[in-house]
């Protein structure tokens, strides 16, 4: 399914009239959350604190623990490990592109009374009660801000720095195709609040243990360039065991930052890391660079994402995983540059 409606008047309407009902709210990002998802959530979050609204926030993973570089995102306070929500009556999740993406938390949110899902995937796949779905969005973060605005909350510091914090990972620092000169100005517009652009960046990109910077010389060193692939586009590929990250006490999340470093080779137009997960299972990460829909093959695996950005999580041996990813890829069309 590839999701192509916009959010409706209407529904952005039933929407706020449910998060200020006097219900329990739980906003919820993905499992492994991104600064997108949880970025949105801790904002949304926040001005539903700041009307004096009962809300938590959640995702799915089991153990609970937020990832290393979004620790430093306001709203911390809000957080809740899935087993202690309770029985919320209104569910909001954000970046969330298919139910299985809830995790733990998919029962209590199929249970709740009204289940909203805030996203811009065209992978979404239409779970919500109501979809406020805009594919079209660079991030889920700018449609947590329209919902901040139509809560009528005041933009400050500690919102905005949530919003900018999903935008500048989803867009690459403003630097994928979905960057329009509306987000440089929503961009603007955060950057008047006071907010600290240049301490957002460092915590999200260079703030890393120098465990990551051998764990990326490892990902590097065993790279292969199959520039056969993709139709003759190329594809470069690499792998990181549990093994590869145990060695440096790293968690999983520590590996994320790989595929930004090997998907620069020219010869290559996507790029493939699979990271080993603790219970042996495959997180397979996906990057275009612009000629090839790479959600297809992410959807197709059982996952979803963006169509320059995608990815799916399997159990098998990394060396299947990578004959099924080539093949998904070598029927896929080619677009226009």
């Amino acid at each position: 399914m590839s999701w192509s409606a916009a959010p409706v008047e209407s529904d952005w309407i039933d929407t706020v009239s449910a998060l200020t009902s006097g219900e329990s709210v739980l906003l919820v990002g993905h499992v492994a959350p991104d600064a997108d998802a949880l970025g949105s959530a801790l904002a949304v979050g926040l001005a539903l604190e700041r009307l004096g609204i009962p809300v938590a926030v959640s995702f799915g993973n089991d153990p609970f623990e937020v990832p290393r570089i979004l620790r430093s995102l306001p709203g911390q306070h809000l957080l809740k490990a899935p087993d202690s929500v309770g029985d919320p009556r209104v569910v909001v999740s954000f970046d969330v592109s298919s139910i299985d993406r809830l995790g733990v938390l998919r029962a209590r949110a199929e249970q709740a009374s009204t289940f909203v899902a805030i996203d811009h995937h065209t992978s979404y796949t239409g779970f919500g009660t109501i979809s406020l779905v805009d594919v079209t969005a660079p991030a889920t973060a700018v449609l947590a801000l329209e919902l901040v605005d139509r809560l009528d909350v005041t933009l400050d510091v500690e919102i905005a720095t949530c919003v900018y914090s999903g935008i500048i990972t989803d867009t690459g620092s403003f630097k994928y195709a979905a960057t329009t000169p509306a987000t440089h100005e929503l961009a603007a517009r955060l950057l008047r609040t006071g907010m600290r652009h240049d301490l957002i960046s460092r915590h999200v990109y260079d703030d890393e243990p120098f465990g990551v910077v051998r764990l990326v010389g490892a990902a590097v060193s065993r790279a292969e360039l199959d520039p056969d692939a993709v139709g003759g586009l190329g594809l470069i590929s690499t792998v990181i065991s549990a093994a590869d990250r145990a060695e440096f006490n790293l968690p999983i999340d520590a590996a994320e930052r790989i595929i930004d470093v090997v998907r620069i080779a020219t010869e290559a137009e996507v790029a493939c890391v699979l990271k080993e997960e603790d219970d042996s299972a495959w997180r397979v990460s996906l990057r275009s660079k612009g000629q090839v829909d790479v959600s297809i093959v992410a959807s197709g695996l059982g996952g979803g994402g963006h169509r320059f950005a995608a990815g799916f999580t399997r159990a098998g041996s990394p060396a299947s995983l990578l004959v099924e990813v080539r093949a998904a890829l070598a029927d896929l069309p080619h677009l226009p540059e």
